[in-house]
């Protein structure tokens, strides 16, 4: 990342965590409940969203397209939520301190996927599902730009961590990221009067179960196979077996950044 971007980042973050304080002196205690996906506008029977290549849907004409999915996800947010923390140690406890977290790392890690041309089409609680469409004359340019999101999402910890600490006294925040690649339906899902664009296929499911490491980036089989063979490239993959026999492949943290 460069260092104009960190400075962006930086105050993106900053910007973000002054909104939620105030968000939170005007709803006190009460708990918010954050919505896990975006509300779109019907139109004529067109659905505007943020799929990459589909701008909108039109009611009843599914499509198919190929992309890499980003999960990231925020790691222990469970435990910080139902385990106190001693106020010795910090400024804010239980739901105050996971609201601070979600507003501060949210806008940084999207903030790293749009600037590689990939697109968040949800907000799950504490992390994100993004997607790359595939560029269908060069599905490794794609790759490459989904990589290096998801690097520099990992780069956003630096930026996050240092913030969260000195305003709350926050111990820092670890993620995991899932990369996926797959052919994915491009639909709509939900009632007849609030129906949601939403791309299902099986880089979503895997991507996400993928990002359970911690500080790590996991690929799916298929990316795997995928991924361009550079002659002297650096990456190395290396297997994990999760549970039901499902496995990805873990990229060491190591890799050149141009790789």
């Amino acid at each position: 990342m460069l260092e104009s971007q960190k400075r962006s980042m930086s105050a993106l973050v900053t910007r973000s965590l002054d909104r939620a304080e105030n968000t939170w002196k005007d709803v006190g205690s009460q708990l918010l409940e954050k919505r896990a996906h975006k509300s779109f506008d019907r139109l004529d029977g067109f659905h505007p969203t943020a799929i990459p290549g589909y701008p909108v849907i039109e009611e009843g004409k599914p499509a198919v397209g190929e992309f890499v999915a980003v999960v990231v996800d925020m790691r222990k947010s469970t435990e910080h939520l139902l385990c106190d923390i001693s106020p010795k140690f910090a400024d804010v406890t239980l739901f105050k301190r996971v609201y601070y977290e979600t507003s501060a790392l949210l806008p940084a890690v999207a903030s790293a996927i749009e600037s590689h041309n990939g697109s968040v089409v949800e907000y799950l609680g504490d992390g994100i599902l993004s997607l790359f469409r595939v560029d269908t004359d060069d599905k490794s340019k794609t790759i490459y730009a989904a990589h290096n999101a998801a690097k520099d999402c990992l780069d956003a910890l630096g930026i996050v961590n240092p913030i969260l600490e000195q305003r709350y006294r926050l111990p820092a925040l670890d993620i995991g990221i899932g990369m996926a690649l797959s052919k994915a339906i491009v639909t709509l899902v939900g009632l007849d009067n609030h129906q949601h664009p939403k791309a299902i296929g099986e880089c979503v499911w895997r991507a996400t179960k993928l990002s359970s490491g911690t500080n790590q980036i996991f690929i799916d089989a298929a990316l795997e196979a995928a991924w361009p063979r550079v002659k002297g490239g650096r990456l190395q993959f290396r297997r994990k077996l999760f549970h039901n026999n499902f496995f990805g492949f873990l990229i060491d943290a190591t890799i050149d950044k141009q790789q």
